[in-house]
């Protein structure tokens, strides 16, 4: 039950106005396609209140966040020029305060946390940010926040972390010396701006030679709900990973894209896979210190004409670098580009596969130890302590046919696929989700030629009966055979949270 309130004034160093950065305008742009009032880009989010501290240490800390950061004290308003984000320099917070009874502090704060992110913001009038602290006994324990993804992404939620935890200590961090109005800044002109344009210059390229829709198969019939999320825990995959990637000198992040890819490839027949994979864009170390949205979608082209998966994913792992380092543009300059190569290709280039790692360090510290690690018999044993388990189900998915999740688990792989139905039953998401175990796990014992993976994880390959020709969806989703030349799919953008208890687990990591 509540105990009350309490208010949070703070002064912040500035305010001011600026157009939106690149990441905000990812977001916002997203945000747009969505009804009004929709949450699906709001993210819960818990943090504990290390101590013994009382409940006007906790709002203080929570007050020198506020000030720190001007991503937490912005709104976002509609100009003659566009959209801008409007730093608000003082204010004030109210702070729910509520008594956890005998719940766990982190089990109760994220109970507060879903229903402070299950309304949307108002985004021209409220902050970004709600609030409530957790206590027990009368003392502060855990807080609770509702976050607009326009004010964070993962990577933000880290720097934010680091802080609460000085901030509750006593000891105050160095200032902040890069915000979202010096970002908008630096991608307007100079080297900002040119690494833009020619991050636009290489998803061009990429496009010219993309499949123009590569699931141009006829329909199943779609599910209600129509897209689903199932998720595998598995020891044995990031046991086999983690080995792989160091037999390889690749990042399990490259082992797990490109075994996405080889198995998209299997069972579409395309032997040129496009994914779009969601960069965090933090390499750069003024961004890297950036609390604000950053990510973005980075474009990734694997071609598949034969080899092993372990010649694949060296490719596979060169070719995610460089999509990653692309991952950073003017999104309505990318936009156009887009369009224009649509229209010389004859149709809109459909980018609906996803691949994203949320992982914040990009391994598993805590998975279990082997007597023998890299251990093929070993690695195998452990495929019997793999589950499955639904996460989720919607109407209505922006832009995704397919969306390979890596989660933030330190001590199991999580991997969740995300599927439209139509074109993925469930029972295809399952036999991908088991495929990807099994592919991995047996290249641990030895090279898999790629034309061995259909039978090795039991996929059966669609079937184009005679005659169909490669169409595109039409606006209510249904595929239709096409009596002319071949149409491409819809030019979408994808749909994401940043959170696991939101409808799609999104938070990039980035190669």
């Amino acid at each position: 039950m509540d105990d009350g309130t309490a208010v949070v004034e703070f002064t912040g160093a500035r305010g001011g106005v600026a157009p939106l950065t690149w990441g905000q305008s990812s977001i916002w742009r997203l945000t747009t396609w969505r009804a009004d009032g929709d949450s699906y880009f709001n993210m819960p989010w818990t943090l504990p209140v290390y101590g013994r501290r009382d409940l006007d240490t906790v709002l203080g800390a929570l007050r020198r966040l506020l000030e720190r950061h001007e991503t937490l004290r912005t709104n976002f308003r509609r100009s003659p020029g566009g959209m801008v984000q409007h730093v608000t320099r003082e204010g004030r917070l109210t702070v729910r305060v509520v008594d956890g009874g005998h719940a766990r502090p982190l089990t109760a704060a994220r109970e507060l946390a879903a229903g402070l992110a299950a309304a949307a913001f108002d985004y021209e009038a409220e902050l970004p940010v709600r609030c409530a602290v957790v206590t027990i006994g009368g003392r502060p324990r855990a807080v609770a926040f509702g976050l607009s993804h326009l004010a964070a992404d993962g990577g933000a939620l880290g720097l934010l972390a680091a802080d609460w935890r000085d901030l509750l200590s006593g000891n105050e961090p160095p200032e902040p010396t890069w915000q979202p109005m010096d970002q908008a800044a630096f991608e307007r002109e100079g080297p900002g701006a040119v690494r833009g344009e020619r991050a636009v210059r290489y998803w061009q390229a990429v496009l010219e030679k993309a499949p123009a829709f590569m699931f141009d198969y006829p329909r199943h019939p779609a599910g209600e709900p129509r897209f689903i999320r199932i998720l595998m825990r598995s020891v044995a995959l990031g046991a086999a990973a983690d080995t792989l990637a160091a037999r390889w000198s690749v990042s399990t992040a490259s082992v797990l894209t490109t075994a996405s890819a080889v198995l998209l490839s299997t069972l579409t027949g395309h032997r040129r896979i496009a994914m779009q994979l969601i960069g965090a864009n933090r390499h750069d170390p003024r961004i890297g210190a950036l609390v604000g949205p950053a990510a973005q979608d980075g474009i990734f082209m694997l071609e598949l004409p034969g080899g092993t998966l372990a010649e694949a994913t060296r490719i596979g792992h060169r070719q995610a670098l460089t999509a990653y380092r692309h991952a950073h543009y003017e999104p309505l300059g990318l936009m156009a580009m887009r369009e224009e190569v649509g229209r010389r290709r004859g149709g809109p280039i459909d980018l609906s596969a996803y691949f994203n790692d949320t992982r914040g360090g990009g391994d598993w510290p805590d998975l279990p130890a082997l007597d023998q690690p890299g251990d093929p018999a070993a690695i195998a044993a452990l495929t019997g302590r793999t589950t499955f388990a639904p996460a989720g189900s919607w109407d209505h998915v922006d832009a995704t046919t397919v969306q390979f999740i890596i989660g933030p688990a330190r001590e199991t792989c999580e991997l969740h696929l995300l599927a439209d139905t139509a074109y993925l039953p469930r029972t295809t998401v399952h036999t991908l989700l088991r495929g990807m175990e099994t592919l991995l796990v047996r290249a641990v014992a030895e090279d898999v030629p790629l034309d061995a993976v259909a039978a090795l994880c039991g996929i059966t390959p669609v079937d184009r009966p005679p005659g169909w020709e490669r169409s595109q969806p039409d606006p209510a989703g249904e595929a239709s055979e096409a009596s002319g030349p071949a149409r491409a799919g819809g030019d979408r953008a994808h749909g994401e949270t940043a959170e696991a208890s939101g409808p799609v687990v999104a938070e990039a990591v980035g190669g």
